[in-house]
């Protein structure tokens, strides 16, 4: 007679009991499994390319995740986007601080999952290292994994009581933290159109307005003095 053997494991199970156990992060219980944003935290989303460009110009942020973009897609919408996770209740500040900062749609890349979003569930992480890219079933991986066994909300940037750049190594302010994906998915818009790369996900807003014709107006982001 044979054996009967035990049936393997469902990894969408694992991936979820990982989140909702090991850190505590409430899932959508759907698969794919997703997270619930505004809950435990929010998401400030980006294109990569400029993602990366805040990420070496700020070497301790909170939680870090690449997501991929669907098989075949070709337009703008479609980039590799990064999703930084910021305190719960950021979404709802990111208009106003932009709008403090002098920013109005020139960073129109930059926006943010809140109350009643989702993100999908990263690729779990080896030994507290980053996903190294998205699994079979994964649309996104760990840039900066959280990390299980404490609040990974005490390092998300937040406003007011959050720390600073220069305090010692923790998650810079949420206003410092949007200030700087402000100005580089600004840049990164620049460069794609200098390189004939498709922008039409970002409106009609013209390109022509940079930094250094805005500071020739007497209309310098206010982001740049911080």
């Amino acid at each position: 007679m044979a054996r009967a053997l035990p049936r393997p494991r469902c990894p969408l199970a694992t991936v979820r009991r990982w989140y909702e156990e090991e850190l505590g992060w409430p899932t959508t219980g759907t698969e794919p499994v997703q997270l619930l944003t505004g809950l435990r935290f929010d998401v400030l989303e980006m294109p990569a390319d400029a993602g990366h460009a805040v990420l070496r110009r700020m070497p301790h942020t909170g939680p870090v995740a690449l997501l991929r973009p669907e098989r075949g897609g070709k337009q703008a919408e479609d980039r590799p986007k990064l999703l930084m996770l910021i305190a719960a209740g950021g979404a709802e500040e990111l208009p106003g601080i932009l709008e403090w900062l002098e920013w109005g749609t020139l960073a129109a890349d930059l926006t943010a999952r809140g109350a009643g979003g989702r993100m999908p569930a990263p690729a779990i992480p080896s030994e507290g290292r980053a996903s190294g890219g998205c699994g079979t079933r994964e649309a996104a991986g760990w840039v900066r994994p959280p990390q299980p066994g404490y609040e990974a909300e005490n390092s998300l940037p937040t406003t007011g009581i959050g720390t600073g750049i220069g305090d010692g190594g923790g998650a810079p302010d949420l206003v410092r933290l949007v200030s700087a994906a402000a100005t580089e998915c600004h840049r990164a818009r620049l460069v794609r159109a200098r390189n004939g790369q498709s922008d039409r996900a970002c409106g009609a807003q013209p390109l022509a307005f940079s930094n250094a014709s805005r500071m020739s107006a007497g209309t310098r982001p206010r982001s740049l003095t911080l």
